[in-house]
């Protein structure tokens, strides 16, 4: 008995150990913010040319096995449009709201299905690409209906105010800036039922310097930081609504 004991005992030492040599950081942050900003732009380059939209407009990796992708186009082969702060957005063709498209303004409420991912872009052997993620939100696949006004895209007066810190009771704490200034690029459908099957419109991908680049944000994860994080938004625009004085 006691010699099984002591086998159990240093297979979970030897365990122990090569999980801390796998743990190993691959990442350190640049000095430079110049080079992460870089690192951004080059890994979702990367990442649009690793990935298309199925037919329900849902992003998707290319398999390396499974043939039945191999004439879907990639990402960076659509059109799309890059902004001033380095975010890209994509309209996808045929998704768009034909009967009454609602014009989204700066401070409206709007009611979204959406998937959003947090990815750090890092340099690897000379390879640049996104090296982790974490996930934000997503209720295409969680409960299945939209969300209003998402925190990272309006923070209301209310939970401002109802911040202890200075740095809480500003917008940009919350607020994801590239993804607000990529959204008002779209349409809103005119409220559709909430149970209504999703057609995503299209995707927004922000690098870190548009989203939160290192400065001081919400913990959106409790246990992870997203400082240095670029972002990937895909979505539809259930509806939208003139936002009460006040908030």
């Amino acid at each position: 008995m006691k010699k099984i004991f002591l086998y159990i005992l240093a297979g979970s030492l030897c365990f122990s150990a090569c999980k801390k040599d796998d743990e190993v950081e691959t990442y350190k942050e640049p000095e430079d913010i110049a080079v992460q900003n870089s690192y951004d732009d080059q890994a979702i380059k990367k990442f649009m040319s690793e990935n298309y939209l199925d037919a329900q407009g849902n992003i998707k990796a290319f398999s390396t096995t499974d043939t039945s992708d191999d004439n879907e186009k990639k990402l960076i082969d659509l059109p799309y449009q890059t902004l001033p702060s380095g975010t890209i957005y994509i309209m996808r063709d045929g998704a768009q709201p034909t009967v009454e498209p609602q014009t989204i303004g700066e401070d409206d409420i709007l009611t979204l299905m959406i998937r959003a991912n947090a990815y750090l872009a890092g340099n690897t052997d000379g390879n640049i690409s996104f090296i982790s993620s974490l996930t934000l939100v997503n209720t295409i696949n969680g409960n299945g209906l939209p969300m209003i006004d998402p925190l990272f895209y309006y923070a209301k007066k209310s939970i401002r105010d109802a911040a202890t810190t200075g740095v809480a009771q500003q917008r940009s704490y919350y607020e994801v800036e590239g993804f607000r200034e990529a959204i008002q690029k779209f349409k809103a459908f005119k409220n559709l039922p909430s149970g209504d099957p999703y057609n995503l419109q299209g995707v927004i991908l922000v690098p870190s310097r548009a989203a939160f680049a290192r400065d001081p944000h919400y913990p959106y994860s409790t246990q992870y930081s997203l400082r240095n994080y670029s972002m990937v938004f895909n979505f539809q625009v259930y509806g939208r609504a003139d936002r009460p004085d006040g908030q």
